[in-house]
C-alpha cells in the first residue's frame, strides 16, 4: 500500500494558487481573504472524503476518519495551511495535504484502523499580525487562555476574537478544547526540513526526536553620538562598532560549538545619520540549542566577552530577556516505531533535532508527538524557491502511512490512560 504521489502533487499545486503572488510565492497569512478561501476549500474536501469535520475555539480544522472502535482515542496527523508573506508552497501545506492523502489511501484500500484517525490544520502557525505564532496548537493544548486574548488586536485594531468567529472559532469555545485534547493519543507532523542537513547527507527524510530550545533578548548598546568628521578615532564611543564586535562573538562561539546557532536578525541604529557616530544600537539576540544547559552556557560565555568589549570601547550594554523556551524531547516510542518502519521498508533516514519550533512541539505537552522531515533543496524556506523533490516527499509520506498502521497496533488502552493522567 502506497500513497498516490501524482494526486498529492496536484493537491500541493492547487492549494498553492490561493495567495499566489506576482513574485511566484504564496502570501496566505492567517485570517486573510486567501486564508478564508483555502480553509473553505479544505473543509469541503474533508467532507467529500466522508470525514467528520470539527472547528474548535482556535479555529483549528479537524477531520475524523472513524476507526473500528476496538481502541479508544485518535491518532492525529497534520500541520498548517497558512504562509508567511511571499512564502513557499510546502511549508505547512505539505503536512496537511500528505495527511489527507494518507487517509484517502487507507479509504481506497478499505482499511480502517482500530483507532480513529484525524487530520488537523492548525490556525496561525506562522508569524502573523497578532504576534501569536503557533497560535492554534498553543491554544489547543492550553498554553494560551481566552481571558488573556480578549483584547488582542492586530496592527489595524481588529480583535482576534472577531477574526476567530469569522472562521467558526471563538474564545467562548476554548473550553471545548479541554475535552478534545484528552482524546488525542498520538500526533505526527510531516514538514520540510528548511535546512540542508538531509541534502548534505543525500537522504530523503529524517525522524525528529526533539525540538531545540530558543533564547531571545533585547540588547541595547549605549555609546556616544558625535560628529563623524571632527571626532577622531581614539576619542569615539561608537555603539555600532561595539555591537559589530559583539555580533561577531556570537558567530565565533556558535561556529566553534557546532551544535548551536546564534543570530542577530533585527538591528536598529540611532541616530542613523551618515555623518553621525552611532550613539545607540538596539538588537535582538537569539540562541537555539538542543539542551537548556547548552543555551545557558552560550549566553554566559557570550555575555562575558561582551563585558570585555564594553570596557574596551567604553560603551554600556543593557539586556532584557523576553523568551526562554525550553527544548522539547519528542516521544521516544513514536521515534522507535518510525525508525523500525523505515528499516523494514529498507529506507535510509537520519535522526535529527528540529532547529525550528513547530506545532508538534506544543502537542507534545498533551500527547505522544513526533515529526518527520522531508529534504529541502538548497535548504530554502519562507521564500518562493522553497522546494522538495517528489521522490523525497513520496518516501516520507509512505513512511508515515506505514508507521501509522504500526502505531495503531502498538498503542494500547493503558498508554491512553497514562496520557490522560498527565493532564
Amino acid at each position: 500500500m502506497k500513497i498516490n504521489l501524482t494526486r498529492l502533487q496536484k493537491d500541493i499545486e492547487r492549494f498553492a494558487t490561493y495567495g499566489k503572488n506576482e513574485h511566484g510565492g504564496v502570501t496566505r497569512p492567517s485570517f486573510s481573504n486567501e486564508d478564508h478561501q483555502v480553509r473553505k476549500l479544505f473543509i469541503e474536501e474533508l467532507k467529500e472524503l466522508g470525514l467528520q469535520v470539527t472547528i474548535d475555539g482556535a479555529a483549528n480544522i479537524w477531520g475524523k476518519y472513524e476507526g473500528t472502535g476496538k481502541k479508544k482515542g485518535s491518532i492525529v496527523i497534520g500541520s498548517h495551511l497558512d504562509s508567511v508573506p511571499n512564502g513557499g508552497k510546502y511549508d505547512g501545506p505539505l503536512g496537511v495535504l500528505t495527511a489527507k492523502e494518507i487517509i484517502t489511501t487507507l479509504q481506497e484500500h478499505q482499511i480502517k484502523l482500530n483507532h480513529d484517525l484525524e487530520i488537523v490544520s492548525f490556525t496561525a502557525e506562522e508569524s502573523n499580525d497578532f504576534h501569536l505564532s503557533t497560535f492554534g496548537s498553543r491554544a489547543f493544548v492550553g498554553k494560551l487562555k481566552p481571558e488573556g486574548l480578549k483584547e488582542t488586536r492586530d496592527s489595524k485594531g481588529v480583535l482576534l476574537q472577531d477574526e476567530l468567529m469569522k472562521v467558526g472559532g471563538g474564545l467562548h469555545q476554548f473550553s471545548n478544547m479541554e475535552s478534545m485534547k484528552k482524546d488525542k493519543k498520538a500526533f505526527i507532523e510531516i514538514h520540510i526540513e528548511q535546512g540542508q542537513r538531509l541534502e548534505n547527507a543525500n537522504i530523503s527524510m529524517a525522524i525528529i526526536d526533539r525540538v531545540v530550545g530558543t533564547f531571545r533578548s533585547f540588547v541595547t548598546v549605549i555609546g556616544e553620538a558625535n560628529h563623524s568628521g571632527t571626532t577622531m578615532m581614539n576619542n569615539r564611543k561608537d555603539a555600532l562598532t561595539a555591537a559589530a564586535e559583539m555580533i561577531l562573538e556570537i558567530e565565533r562561539y556558535c561556529a566553534i560549538k557546532g551544535n548551536i546557532v546564534g543570530t542577530v536578525g533585527k538591528l536598529t541604529v540611532t541616530p542613523n545619520g551618515a555623518n553621525i557616530i552611532p550613539g545607540q544600537i538596539d538588537f535582538i539576540l537569539e540562541v537555539r540549542a538542543e539542551t537548556k544547559e547548552a543555551i545557558q552556557n552560550a549566553v554566559n560565555a557570550i555575555n562575558q566577552v561582551w563585558q570585555e568589549i564594553a570596557e574596551k570601547r567604553e560603551v554600556v550594554i543593557q539586556q532584557e530577556v523576553f523568551l526562554h523556551q525550553k527544548p522539547v524531547v519528542l516521544d521516544k516510542d513514536l521515534v522507535a516505531i518510525l525508525e523500525n518502519t523505515a528499516k523494514e521498508m529498507n529506507e535510509p533516514y537520519l535522526r535529527l533535532p528540529s532547529m525550528a519550533v513547530h506545532d508538534a512541539a506544543h502537542m507534545a505537552s498533551v500527547t505522544k508527538s513526533v515529526m518527520v522531515f522531508v529534504k529541502s533543496i538548497g535548504g530554502k524556506s519562507h521564500c518562493p524557491e522553497e522546494y522538495s523533490e517528489p521522490y523525497d516527499i513520496e518516501k516520507a509520506a509512505n513512511l508515515v502511512l506505514q508507521g501509522i498502521v504500526g502505531l495503531d497496533r502498538t498503542l494500547s488502552e493503558t498508554e491512553l490512560s497514562v496520557l490522560s493522567e498527565r493532564e
